[in-house]
């Protein structure tokens, strides 16, 4: 069987098997510069036992929970100021028009909406046929408007006339409508935004650290368990190794005990 080698921790100054700790050449860059935070003078070819090393896994296991911990809450508080940002007030865009209507807008909108419908068309179409008829086949005894209907076209460009500018105030009520709704969808549109790239950095906190991080701590915990199922084994080993010293401690403990009662 091999002799098991022996090394000397550089905390305790014991010695222990090498199997029992490790070098700090083999740890972690993290748990090595903890370690290297209280002894600074502690080289990689040092040697530290399990039981001193856990201390340190143990510390490098709080800061990974706590860093994390602290960042999820900043994220957090982030999202929490944006989500109850109320810097801008979204306007109802038709009751603020309602409110704001005069009489001459009503007008231009009640012409511009019969100017846009069948029933003008139909209407208008009637009147010019009968207007040609009349005064072509000169019914009803009128001739007022020969052809080739000087008259008619007078009427139509008056007509036109007045109707183009009706129609554009309604025009410019439309546009104001669609600006105020444009500011809203912009506003509401930018604080989407402003919590979407808060979420995105919650997410990529998430995939980039945290779990990381508990696939170490996992590891960690792996090392830990490892580390105090060899202590115990150690514990029981040296007990089962002395039983003759207890008997013998247990002999002389008697011996004593019997030997003051017959003194008193």
């Amino acid at each position: 069987m091999p002799e098991l080698k022996t090394a000397i921790c550089f905390i305790d100054h014991r010695e222990h098997m090498q199997i029992d700790g490790r070098f700090l050449k083999d740890l972690e860059p993290a748990t090595r510069n903890l370690i290297k935070g209280d002894y600074p003078k502690a080289k990689v070819t040092d040697f530290i036992c399990d039981h001193d090393l856990l201390k340190y896994q143990l510390m490098r296991v709080d800061g990974m929970v706590n860093s994390d911990v602290k960042q999820t809450k900043k994220i957090n508080r982030r999202l929490t100021k944006a989500m109850q940002s109320d810097d801008y007030d979204i306007v109802d865009v038709n009751d603020n028009l309602a409110k704001s209507l005069t009489f001459g807008q009503k007008v231009s909108d009640a012409v511009a909406r019969f100017g846009g419908s069948w029933g003008f068309i139909f209407a208008f179409t009637f009147v010019l046929v009968s207007w040609m008829c009349i005064n072509a086949l000169h019914l009803f005894g009128l001739h007022f408007d020969p052809y080739p209907f000087i008259l008619l076209n007078l009427a139509l460009s008056c007509i036109a006339a007045i109707q183009a500018p009706i129609i554009m105030m309604s025009q410019n009520r439309a546009a104001d409508r669609d600006r105020m709704s444009s500011e809203n969808d912009y506003h509401v549109n930018q604080k989407s935004e402003h919590e979407l790239r808060i979420l995105h950095a919650k997410l990529d906190n998430l995939t980039q650290n945290q779990l990381p991080h508990s696939l170490e701590i996992q590891k960690l915990e792996i090392e830990i368990l490892g580390q105090i199922r060899t202590e115990l084994d150690m514990l029981q080993r040296n007990q089962m190794g002395n039983p003759k010293n207890d008997l013998n401690e247990n002999t002389s403990q008697e011996n004593e005990n019997k030997s003051e009662n017959k003194t008193d």
